[in-house]
């Protein structure tokens, strides 16, 4: 699995594996927007399985390139609603797009009649992924 981030691309500082100079997690917060349309903080950070302060940190750096608008909830003041600006959508639109003509890139690297059971066996592995815990605690990282 390590191999597989690492040669996807998902630790190259200056570029998402789509070739856009933004954070993975800048990235995918522009996705899950675009996808969902708007949300709190609290539910990006869910999606995104990041913590309340690295979230907040991350939406003011999507507000300060113009990418989210960000405004106080009408219910709870302290929450705040997250929503994807024109030049926002623009760039989710590019990222998605990129994002997937590079998986339909590996699909097609594969032997054919294999493409389906490597999906299925994605498919399994998130499935089981979400069944982990989202913070990663000591007890699980000495195993």
């Amino acid at each position: 699995m390590q191999r597989l981030f690492r040669r996807f691309g998902a630790l190259a500082a200056g570029a998402t594996p789509c070739g856009k100079p933004l954070s993975m997690a800048h990235a995918h917060a522009l996705m899950v927007l675009l996808a969902k349309g708007e949300l709190s903080q609290q539910q990006l950070g869910a999606e995104l399985c990041i913590d309340k302060s690295n979230v907040a940190r991350l939406s003011a750096r999507m507000v300060a390139a113009g990418h989210i608008d960000q405004r106080p909830s009408e219910t709870d003041a302290r929450s705040r609603r997250l929503s994807l600006t024109a030049k926002g959508t623009r760039l989710a639109r590019e990222v998605d797009a990129a994002s997937g003509e590079r998986f339909d890139w590996l699909l097609s690297a594969l032997p054919p009649a294999s493409r389906r059971q490597v999906l299925d066996s994605m498919h399994e592995l998130v499935t089981s992924l979400d069944e982990l815990p989202v913070v990663d605690s000591p007890k699980r990282r000495s195993r």
